[in-house]
């Protein structure tokens, strides 16, 4: 990992190691088919960034899209078991065309798929992270996507933005490169009168006014949205990102101004933190009054039971939770450190009082601040 993050985007043409998102519509001809020259020439691209002693992770997308045509498919399916079907065909055809690819310049790749829950369950994120780290020392390019022929509607990613956003922070990235169906971030769509590319983006502020409701092309998943929330899981925890075209990758990769860069915001995390923020499926609601709020939010400590007015949900000492103001907005996640059959007694009252009436081992905080994390505000 580098010590500091990237400044500019000149340094990206230096980077140690980068992580590159292709979605669906960069890899398909119109008709929704896989397009080989498409795939080929992108392969080119990081091909030669490895030849030039960077190391690669490409998040692709595709595998259902690559479907459509062999199965004889109009459109991209709705229902998830034919998603499920789709991306059992078409991912093995997807990886055989990485593999040829790569191989003819000397290449080797690696199959990796993951599902939203092997980011969820802190296990499978520390295995993840092992295995792509010793593709990566071995000179392999891992290709990963979503698990789509066994993901579920409640564990799913729903598309790569978000999915590589965590695995630019997993392998400890210097970059990330997202490459759509559009060339830069603009004011409004391309497509209207007097919409201007944004060049550089630096934090939130920059973002203000920006009509990013448009939706993505129909053989993939994400849009704009998507992939800014993706570009906030990634600068919030010290990742730049570019956001450009396949066309444009060569360019980006030498650290050229096209697309749209988006500046680190924060500083690199533990990766339990960055779960915690942005993989884990909470199990219940701790419901916070006004001094909670405050004390957790503004002065940043630990949680303590006096400041807890209600629990929700069925949760084990050690899961995650969102605590949450009185007004119904999850303000923070936190690993609770006490069951959810043995909170209600601790409501409301002082440690002091409980350590007196309980004994020791009852006056700790319910989360601590080294296990806790605050959240954009959501519904």
């Amino acid at each position: 990992m580098t010590a500091a993050a990237l400044q500019e985007r000149s340094e990206l043409a230096s980077a140690a190691r980068i992580v590159v998102k292709v979605g669906s519509s960069s890899l398909t001809s119109p008709d929704g088919r896989l397009d080989p020259e498409r795939l080929r020439a992108l392969v080119d691209v990081l091909a030669a960034r490895r030849a030039a002693g960077g190391q690669v992770v490409l998040v692709s997308s595709g595998a259902i899209a690559a479907a459509i045509g062999p199965l004889g498919l109009a459109a991209r399916p709705r229902d998830l078991a034919t998603q499920q079907a789709a991306a059992s065909v078409g991912q093995g055809l997807l990886v055989a065309h990485y593999t040829k690819a790569f191989a003819d310049h000397g290449l080797r790749v690696g199959q990796v798929l993951l599902t939203a829950d092997d980011t969820v369950r802190r296990g499978h994120y520390r295995n993840a992270h092992r295995a792509l780290t010793r593709l990566l020392d071995l000179g392999v390019v891992p290709v990963i996507n979503e698990n789509d022929a066994v993901a579920t509607e409640e564990i799913r990613f729903g598309d790569n933005d978000r999915l590589a956003a965590l695995v630019s922070h997993m392998v400890h990235a210097d970059a990330l490169v997202l490459l759509t169906d559009v060339d830069s971030l603009y004011t409004g769509a391309p497509s209207r009168p007097g919409s201007r590319r944004i060049a550089r983006v630096d934090g939130p502020r920059d973002l203000e006014g920006i009509d990013v409701s448009r939706r993505g092309s129909t053989v993939g998943t994400g849009g704009m949205v998507t992939k800014l929330d993706s570009v906030a899981i990634a600068t919030q925890t010290g990742i730049p990102v570019v956001l450009t075209s396949a066309a444009q990758a060569a360019r980006a990769l030498a650290g050229e101004d096209v697309g749209t860069w988006f500046s680190a915001t924060g500083r690199r995390t533990s990766i339990r933190l960055l779960w915690l923020a942005h993989a884990a499926h909470t199990r219940g609601r701790l419901l916070l009054d006004e001094g909670a709020v405050r004390a957790v939010v503004d002065r940043r400590t630990s949680l303590l039971p006096a400041g807890v007015t209600g629990v929700e949900g069925e949760f084990d000492a050690g899961e995650p939770v969102d605590l949450v103001s009185p007004e119904g907005v999850v303000v923070a996640r936190g690993l609770v450190a006490f069951g959810a059959d043995e909170v209600p007694g601790l409501l409301g009252r002082s440690t002091h009082d409980l350590r007196t009436e309980l004994g020791a081992g009852y006056d700790r905080e319910l989360v601590h601040r080294d296990d806790l994390v605050l959240v954009r505000r959501r519904r």
